[in-house]
């Protein structure tokens, strides 16, 4: 079970917009997906259409009350097929002072106890904190394996970030957790120089902590909150929800802990070099990802940035047994087909993927 929190200490960067949109995408590839509201302000709990005020529980009972971490289940709401919600509610403001008496380390394992006590039931728990690095943050970020942080394109935000990273590794080394820590760009606007500025900055500065995928400004992932529906139930085929589907395919295909079996390689047949090349004048990253490489853009993937007539040509260097392999690249965070091979196939989320076929 992979648990995942979805921290920011700035409000309006896209927190609960990614923690219920993400968890929709996830549960879409089938996976069964439990949600944590622990935001007092319940906006998880009401994008996916729960009114907290019609609630008898939430989780400040499992997290303020003595033995309430074996309760958890009891409060737990059904929302779709494979989807759970842990409900909020404004009560859960009062946590830090009801628990102020108890050790820090006691009132901070709360949450990691409660499911603890929940035991596999599900392949992903995405926990949506709070706009601010209080109890109810800590309690998160020691109950998750991996952070996800959702950062505005701007100047401020990119500030904030860089404390917050900073609170992460001192919280990190005070308990002996690590924490895997990713940046998701949201709120992007490429029509703007300064979001394309801000971008590059962002890549610049974070470069492997960086997802990818860049979640686009797309009124429809507002309606579908305003609906109380994940993107992907609402409008499956908005911007948003083909953002945040490439945000679920990048978590899937990097666990916090690698699963190859090292033993299988000597079975590879002879690998090939292939060669692949994309010009684009105004790109100012540009990556590949396919089946070979699990859609993980550019890994296991060498790449070479030269000039050329005015534009800049990215060649990207695989090494692959012969087959057929479907790709696309991601230009400056949005995945596109590739402009000059006419050999397409339709992919399981209705894009169009590049074909390579390797002799």
């Amino acid at each position: 079970m992979r648990t995942i929190a979805i921290v920011n200490q700035k409000g309006g960067c896209g927190k609960t917009t990614t923690t219920v949109n993400l968890a929709g995408a996830l549960e879409a590839d089938g996976h069964r997906v439990l949600v944590m509201d622990l935001d007092p302000q319940a906006h998880a709990t009401l994008a996916l259409g729960i009114d907290p005020d019609e609630l008898d529980e939430n989780l400040y009972e499992v997290l303020a009350e003595p033995g309430g971490e074996s309760q958890l289940a009891s409060v737990l709401v059904n929302v779709s097929e494979r989807m759970d919600l842990a409900p909020s509610s404004i009560v859960m403001s009062a946590l830090e002072q009801k628990l102020a008496a108890e050790r820090q380390d006691t009132r901070t394992q709360r949450l990691t106890v409660a499911l603890e006590k929940l035991g596999p039931a599900y392949d992903y728990v995405l926990i949506d904190c709070p706009p601010n690095v209080g109890l109810l943050t800590f309690n998160a970020l020691r109950a998750a394996q991996e952070v996800i942080i959702p950062l505005e394109a701007s100047f401020f935000a990119i500030d904030g970030v860089q404390r917050l990273l900073e609170t992460i590794g001192l919280l990190s080394d005070r308990i002996a957790h690590d924490l895997e820590v990713r940046i998701l760009p949201t709120l992007y606007d490429g029509r703007t120089r300064y979001a394309r500025q801000t971008l590059a900055d962002i890549r610049e500065l974070f470069k492997d902590m960086c997802f990818d995928t860049v979640i686009r400004q797309n009124v429809k992932l507002r309606e579908a909150a305003r609906h109380g529906l994940p993107i992907c139930r609402y409008a499956p085929t908005a911007n948003g929800a083909r953002d945040y589907a490439s945000v679920a395919i990048e978590v899937e295909a990097s666990p916090p802990e690698s699963t190859l079996d090292v033993g299988a390689r000597d079975a590879l047949p002879e690998l090939r070099e292939v060669l692949v090349r994309f010009s684009d004048s105004r790109a100012g990253d540009v990556r590949i990802a396919g089946d070979f490489n699990g859609w993980v853009p550019d890994k296991g993937v060498r790449s070479v940035i030269e000039s050329e007539d005015g534009s800049r040509v990215w060649t990207k260097i695989l090494h692959l047994p012969p087959g057929t392999y479907q790709y696309r690249y991601v230009v400056d965070g949005e995945w596109q087909q590739d402009p000059v091979n006419e050999n397409t196939a339709p992919s399981p989320t209705g894009r169009v993927n590049s074909v390579l076929v390797v002799r």
